[in-house]
């Protein structure tokens, strides 16, 4: 709806326009609004006293609620019964009963304008789920994913706990230990020893590091030693799986490799030969998925963008020596950009795209 001031104006640009020789309905497109829409406001008053719809006095519906039936819906969703029980509740018992008062959307309409529309009963009110957080890395050391797993022994109730961070755009596991016991105190010393050797103390910037609502995670000790790191935590929202869905993943790597105990571990020091061949592999030798097939430490490196150029020079001298086996462009080597965590929020990811490319372009 356009206010009179708008009008007033709106007509006076498009006038001067036109008579400047400019198309009129063109005039109009460029103002937004239609030829029809401006004739009307001539034809009418619509330039002298604006959009009369809001003050219009309109005549009551034959139909509506008498002021002793909205009376009568007041009393009705007021008894004692009905105490915590909803419109949509209301109605089905009272047609049960042989009785119609109203509809649910009167019921609701008449409580609301009565100031009575609360939630009704003893639970709390339904809250919307908040988004995840949305975390970008641009480049190593940004965002770091971080969980903890159970290792099983060979002997049935008996477990070894395996700590794992995993640097986001890379892929890398920047660090882990395997202990005997669940502890805070073990996740704290992870997260220090970890910032140490990624150089976190001297950069600008700290990373985020994103991790599930365990107990472990959460304990002061390793929140105290968070701050102290300057490093900020993320959690996941409250009994959602797969907002840490990298952590997860590497971890359903990790228990199917091939040299995975299928009986345990027969102890610690077992368990942390395991942790320590897997990680040297999944860091130097795998090729992941996600990153076109480099490994993780390459990636880590810089080292990406060198190796998939390199193959894609492998894929058009293929090409070349054999153009009749290619129906189209080669395989696409280009580099994977920005990493997202739980990528909701476009806006968020958007702007870390364009930043890079500024970076990139900066470079």
């Amino acid at each position: 709806m356009i206010g009179l001031e708008d009008r007033q104006r709106i007509a006076q640009d498009i006038g001067t326009a036109h008579a400047d020789g400019a198309r009129l309905y063109k005039a109009c497109a460029v103002a937004g609004i239609d030829v029809r829409t401006l004739q009307r406001w001539q034809v009418g008053q619509g330039l002298v006293t604006g959009d009369l719809r809001p003050s219009a006095v309109r005549p009551t519906p034959v139909h509506a609620l008498s002021a002793d039936e909205r009376v009568q819906v007041l009393q009705v969703a007021n008894e004692a019964r009905f105490a915590d029980v909803p419109p949509a509740r209301i109605v089905p018992i009272l047609a049960d009963e042989g009785v119609y008062v109203a509809s649910e959307s009167t019921f609701s309409r008449v409580l609301r304008a009565a100031g009575q529309a609360t939630h009704r009963g003893r639970a709390k009110t339904p809250r919307k789920t908040r988004p995840p957080t949305t975390h970008v890395a641009t480049a190593p050391r940004q965002v770091w994913c971080w969980d903890m797993t159970y290792l099983p022994a060979n002997i049935a109730g008996r477990w070894f706990y395996l700590y794992l961070i995993l640097d986001l755009y890379s892929r890398k596991i920047v660090g882990w230990e395997v202990h005997g016991e669940d502890d805070a105190d073990h996740a704290a010393h992870l997260v220090r020893r970890t910032a140490f050797a990624e150089g976190i103390a001297a950069s600008a910037t700290k990373p985020v590091l994103h991790g599930d609502n365990g107990a472990t995670l959460k304990a002061t000790t390793v929140l105290a030693m968070l701050h102290w790191l300057g490093v900020k935590p993320s959690y996941s929202r409250p009994r959602v799986s797969d907002d840490n869905a990298f952590a997860e993943a590497l971890f359903r790597t990790a228990k199917y490799r091939p040299e995975f105990p299928a009986d345990g571990f027969t102890d610690l020091d077992a368990a942390r030969a395991w942790a320590m061949r897997f990680t040297h592999w999944y860091n130097f030798e795998h090729k992941h998925s996600g990153i076109k097939y480099v490994s993780p430490a390459q990636r880590h490196a810089g080292d990406d963008h060198v190796i998939l150029d390199a193959r894609h020079a492998v894929y058009l001298a293929a090409r070349q020596r054999n153009p009749a086996r290619w129906s189209g462009a080669t395989r696409n080597w280009t580099p994977i950009g920005p990493v997202t965590l739980n990528p909701e929020r476009d806006s968020a990811v958007d702007l870390a795209a364009t930043v890079e490319g500024i970076s990139q372009k900066a470079a």
